[in-house]
C-alpha cells in the first residue's frame, strides 16, 4: 500500500509540470477555451429562458453571438473614439509634458550623481524618432493579428459551449468526480458561482470605468473616454487593476495640472472610486463564496500571469474559484479549499 501510494506521489510529482507546460506552450487553445466557457456561462440563464420559450437552440445561439457582436461593436467605437480624441488633442499637452518629464529625468541624473544634459527633448528623443516608431507600429500589426485570431477562436469555442458539443457537467462526471449526483451538484455551484463572479465583476469594472471617466471629465484630465475604457478594462485584473489606473493617472495629472489642491483632490477622487467599488461594494456584492485570502489571490496572479500574460491575470481568480469548488467535494482535498478561503 505504501508502495503504491509512494509510486502516485512520484507520478504527480512528474505529470504536474508536463500541464503546466502545455498549458503554457498550448496558450493559444486554451485561453479562448477558458474565456468561452466564462462567456457562455454568462448567457446560459438567457439560453435557458430562450429554451423555455420554445425557441430553437440555434436561434438562440444566434442571439447570443448578436449580443456579443453588438459589445464587441460598442467597445471598438469607443476605442476609436478615444483614439480620435487623442489625435484631435491640442499639441501643447505633449509639449508640456515633454518639458516635465525631462525635468524630472534631469533632476534623477542630478540626485544620483550622473552627466546630466538638460536639453529639449534630450529625453523623450529616443524614444520618438522614426525608427522606433515604426517598430511600434509593427509590433502592434502583430498584437492586432494575436488578437483578432483569439477573438475568432472565442467565438468559435463559444458556439461549441453554447450548443453543448463541450459539457462541463459530463467531463466532471467522467474525469474527476465519477458520480453522477456529485458532478451535477458541483456543476450548478460552479456555474451558479462563476457566473455571479462574472455578473458582479462586469457591473463594478463598468461602473469603475464610468466614475473614472467623470472623474478626468469634472477636473479637465485630458481623454477621459480613454481613461474610462482603461479602468473598466483594467479592472478585471484583481487588486493589481486598481492600482496601476491610479498610479498612470496620477502621473498623467501630475503633467497635465498644476501641482495643486485640484490635483490633490482628483488623486482623491479617483482612488475614492477604486476604493469604494473595489475593495467595499464588490465584496459586498460577491458574498462569502469569493471569500479568498490576499495570500492565494498574490500567488494565483503570478501564476496565472507567468503562463498565460495579461489573459492569465484576468482569468487567475475565476480559475481559483474554479478549483476551490472542486476540491470542497474530496475529504482529502477540504484542507486545501480551506486554506484558500479567507
Amino acid at each position: 500500500m505504501d508502495k503504491i501510494r509512494t509510486t502516485n506521489y512520484l507520478l504527480l510529482i512528474i505529470v504536474i509540470p508536463i500541464i503546466f507546460y502545455l498549458l503554457k506552450i498550448l496558450s493559444f487553445i486554451f485561453i479562448p477555451l477558458i474565456f468561452s466557457m466564462f462567456i457562455a456561462l454568462l448567457f446560459l440563464p438567457l439560453m435557458r429562458f430562450l429554451k423555455r420559450r420554445g425557441i430553437h437552440k440555434i436561434i438562440s445561439i444566434c442571439i447570443v453571438l448578436l449580443i456579443i457582436t453588438l459589445g464587441v461593436k460598442l467597445g471598438v467605437e469607443l476605442v476609436k473614439l478615444s483614439s480620435k480624441q487623442i489625435i484631435e488633442s491640442d499639441s501643447s499637452f505633449f509639449l508640456k509634458a515633454e518639458t516635465k518629464i525631462n525635468d524630472l529625468v534631469y533632476e534623477v541624473e542630478s540626485v544620483f550623481g550622473a552627466n546630466a544634459v538638460k536639453e529639449d527633448n534630450a529625453k523623450l528623443s529616443r524614444f520618438l524618432n522614426k525608427e522606433t516608431v515604426f517598430k511600434n507600429f509593427g509590433n502592434t500589426l502583430s498584437v492586432v493579428s494575436k488578437f483578432l485570431t483569439a477573438l475568432l477562436m472565442t467565438v468559435f469555442f463559444v458556439v461549441l459551449w453554447l450548443a453543448e458539443s463541450i459539457n462541463i457537467e459530463n467531463l466532471l462526471n467522467k474525469t474527476i468526480l465519477r458520480k453522477r449526483h456529485q458532478s451535477i451538484k458541483t456543476f450548478i455551484k460552479i456555474e451558479n458561482d462563476l457566473i455571479k463572479f462574472i455578473k458582479v465583476k462586469v457591473l463594478v469594472s463598468f461602473l469603475t470605468g464610468v466614475f473614472t471617466g467623470l472623474a478626468c471629465y469634472f477636473f479637465d484630465v485630458s481623454f477621459p473616454i480613454f481613461w474610462g475604457l482603461f479602468a473598466f478594462l483594467i479592472n478585471f485584473v484583481q487588486m493589481v487593476g486598481s492600482f496601476v489606473t491610479v498610479i498612470l493617472l496620477s502621473i498623467f495629472a501630475f503633467v497635465e495640472l498644476e501641482a495643486s489642491s485640484t490635483l490633490l483632490f482628483f488623486i482623491i477622487a479617483i482612488a475614492g472610486t477604486q476604493v469604494l467599488y473595489g475593495s467595499i461594494l464588490e465584496p459586498i456584492f460577491m458574498g462569502k463564496s469569493f471569500s479568498i485570502n490576499v495570500i492565494t489571490v498574490l500567488v494565483a496572479l503570478m501564476f496565472w500571469g507567468f503562463i498565460w500574460g495579461v489573459p492569465g491575470l484576468i482569468m487567475a481568480i475565476p480559475i481559483t474559484v474554479f478549483l476551490k469548488i472542486i476540491f470542497e467535494q474530496f475529504p482529502s482535498t477540504r484542507g486545501i479549499a480551506k486554506l484558500i478561503s479567507a
